[in-house]
């Protein structure tokens, strides 16, 4: 069964500001192979991301964060970036921001 990909604005954004467009298209590949099983694809994440998964993506530099709606059979691309430890500018911070704002 294949899985619909929805990628949020924050997402595309996130997308968007990749400059390198070799990189950028690694990105999309990995979001693209979420539509076959995404539930075995990822890593599930815990404490405010529970519920969530990550995802690799261009070489183990960028991570994908999505949710799987079985439902609805979608998957749904939350955020993407670059794991910077404790830094403000690190994807699993962005993740919990969004969330806790309910914006996802």
């Amino acid at each position: 069964m294949k899985y619909r990909i929805v990628i949020t604005k924050v997402a595309l954004r996130c997308l968007d500001a990749i400059s390198d467009l070799k990189v950028r298209k690694q990105v999309m590949e990995k979001i693209d192979s979420l539509a076959d099983e995404p539930e075995k694809r990822g890593k599930s994440l815990t404490y405010e991301l529970a519920g969530y998964l990550s995802l690799r993506a261009a070489g183990q530099r960028y991570m994908v964060i999505y949710t799987v709606e079985l439902k609805e059979v979608t998957v749904v691309v939350v955020a993407l970036g670059i794991r910077r430890g404790k830094s403000k500018q690190d994807i699993y911070q962005l993740a919990k921001k969004l969330i806790m704002a309910r914006l996802v």
